[in-house]
């Protein structure tokens, strides 16, 4: 038997080698499947085989739901499908379902009709569950030899698709789940807190599979906090961490970037890599991977982040509309008193995640770590003063909590993120101290432009300030002047793909604007992990004045172009076919002429 196995893994790599077209010595496409250059299944079998078994070909989730293959269909599982689709445990725990089904090409759609298209062109047809680094470097080598397109995915929670690559092989990290405390973490450098960059305290070490809930556990459990985001089921070390972060913590501690202490990391070339602010070999790739966004300048197998002390919160919750009949103009008046009280939130280092429409608006969570219920009635009291003297009925709740953690437990709902339409812009303090009237009218021009059109909001304090100092990185620049990270939300339409276009183009070309030219030109930013990725200027919008330094650090790190991230660093090099071919960009071959 060991004969055999050794044979077949001798015989695949030596059977239909690859021979994509060349130009100088680099692919020009990476291969799909059915093309002469693809791995045929005898060489994925010697794949698995090194993997121990842990590849896995991609079935698409929503098969059960059609008829495509003899069988497959189920109306049972189907009806169960399509009632737990929005929510994200169902994607994060298959190996190539994603939670944008706009990036699979519609491929295969579980409120279609039974008899329409459903096969896997628009997945990963290939996910190779790592284990840990060696896993990993074999899976980049076999990528790398056979001209298969990679993707790096844990959850699949990625509004622009970053997490897919369609024919391609994924790099799924979600079982590397390991958690280590460590309540003395030094620096190489750091003797001190403050030293030199260098850091003194308590820190956590997490596996690139790791998500908030996991995380905010165990730090609870060791008397911690940490920084995740408002959706608990997101991965900390990947596109969230890597593409900056916020959630509760960062008014008062930063973004989730500014507080990485280490990244392990697989590079392209297969080499590991621990790369810390303090290291000369490797600092270049810490400041990249800390807010130059995930998937692009290798594959971090975990990350070391601060954390804090647990300390009290006070939290609360907001709601109020008009849907029982209540008067417009007194709702209106309510919410621009809410958006013109947001800096006096900013001021006192509070955090509040928002959901406006043409008749609602829901506020939860709001809190401030360390502070008071008087502080968040002084930031609340005159919205709901509005809402009372207009006789406009509102749900109001505050409450002091003994913990971060509890307050998380008892404030934060569960957020379902499948699938929206959406377009992020960050909008700076200056706009609210000079043009209040400006943004609430932009708001409103945009929220009555359709009754589908809604407005998500999240209010931070991301400037650096003594208690959250970071070394250097590669954060927007626009985050440390942003009083809210604004995203403009269109529904998606699982029954009408060309209106999902149509939506799409309405964002970029015409709600979207609407707030950016609130914004002085050139002054503007975005939160790549949110952003629409149609933006045309997408590499000064989502990165500001870092994009050249990470585009040369890309470069050193990944000459071959290994890695590709949609609207990532590097990205500009490659085109998109609508066959979800991937090929290099044509300023790319004449520059490489």
């Amino acid at each position: 038997m060991l004969l055999h196995i050794l044979i077949l893994v001798l015989c695949s790599f030596a059977l239909a080698k690859p021979t994509p077209p060349q130009q100088n010595d680099f692919p020009l496409c990476y291969s799909l499947p059915g093309s002469p250059s693809y791995p045929i299944k005898q060489q994925w079998a010697a794949l698995n085989i090194s993997l121990d078994g842990n590849l896995i070909s991609t079935t698409p989730l929503a098969s059960p739901c059609h008829n495509a293959q003899p069988g497959t269909y189920n109306a049972t599982a189907c009806t169960a499908l399509q009632q737990a689709w929005p929510l994200p445990q169902t994607h994060y725990t298959d190996s190539a379902s994603i939670m944008a089904n706009f990036f699979t090409n519609n491929s295969c759609n579980p409120f279609s009709p039974p008899g329409d298209k459903c096969d896997s062109s628009g997945f990963v047809a290939y996910s190779a569950r790592v284990r840990g680094v060696q896993d990993i470097q074999e899976t980049i080598a076999f990528a790398t030899a056979h001209n298969v397109r990679l993707a790096i995915r844990n959850t699949g929670h990625d509004y622009l698709g970053k997490s897919n690559a369609p024919g391609g092989l994924a790099i799924w990290t979600h079982f590397l789940k390991e958690i280590e405390v460590i309540h003395d973490y030094r620096s190489p450098s750091g003797d001190s807190k403050r030293e030199a960059g260098g850091y003194t305290g308590p820190a956590m070490k997490l596996g690139a599979g790791v998500q908030g809930f996991e995380a905010r556990k165990a730090a609870a459990e060791a008397g911690y906090i940490l920084a995740t985001g408002n959706c608990d089921t997101i991965g900390i070390a990947g596109g969230y961490t890597q593409g900056g972060g916020h959630g509760q913590l960062t008014s008062r501690f930063g973004l989730a970037a500014d507080q990485v202490l280490e990244w392990e990391v697989v590079l392209a070339s297969g080499e590991v890599a621990v790369a810390t602010p303090e290291d000369p070999e490797y600092e270049d790739l810490y400041w990249a991977l800390s807010g130059g966004g995930g998937g692009v300048f290798g594959v971090v197998v975990s990350v070391t982040v601060k954390v804090f002390r647990e300390v009290r919160t006070v939290a609360g919750a907001l709601s109020f509309s008009t849907s029982c009949g209540g008067n417009e103009i007194v709702f209106r008046r309510a919410v621009d008193t809410f958006i013109a009280r947001l800096g006096a939130l900013l001021d006192v280092r509070g955090v509040g995640a928002w959901f406006l429409t043409r008749d609602s608006l829901s506020l939860s969570p709001v809190s401030i770590l360390g502070g008071s219920s008087q502080d968040l009635h002084r930031v609340l009291d005159p919205v709901v003063d509005v809402l009372e003297e207009g006789n406009l009925s509102c749900s109001y709740q505050v409450q002091e909590y003994p913990t971060y953690y509890d307050s998380y437990e008892a404030m934060t709902p569960e957020y379902n993120v499948t699938d929206l339409h959406g377009g992020n812009i960050l909008i700076p303090r200056s706009v609210l101290e000079t043009n209040m009237d400006g943004l609430t009218s932009r708001i409103w021009e945009i929220l009555d432009s359709g009754n589908e059109t809604a407005i998500s909001g999240i209010s931070v304090n991301a400037s650096l300030h003594e208690t959250n100092q970071s070394p250097g990185n590669s954060v927007n620049p626009a985050w440390r002047e942003a009083a809210i990270s604004a995203v403009v939300v269109l529904p998606f339409t699982y029954t009408d793909w060309p209106r999902n276009l149509e939506r799409r183009r309405q964002i970029t070309q015409t709600l979207l604007p609407k707030l950016e030219r609130l914004t002085p030109a050139g002054e503007g930013g975005a939160y790549l992990n949110e952003a629409d990725p149609n933006q045309p200027d997408w590499q000064h919008v989502f990165y500001g004045d870092n994009y050249d330094r990470l585009l040369g650090i890309k470069r050193k790190y990944d000459p071959d172009g290994t890695f590709y991230a949609l609207t990532g660093v590097g990205s500009e090099e490659w085109v998109n076919g609508d066959d979800g071919r991937l090929c290099r960009s044509d300023s790319y071959l004449s520059q490489s002429r």
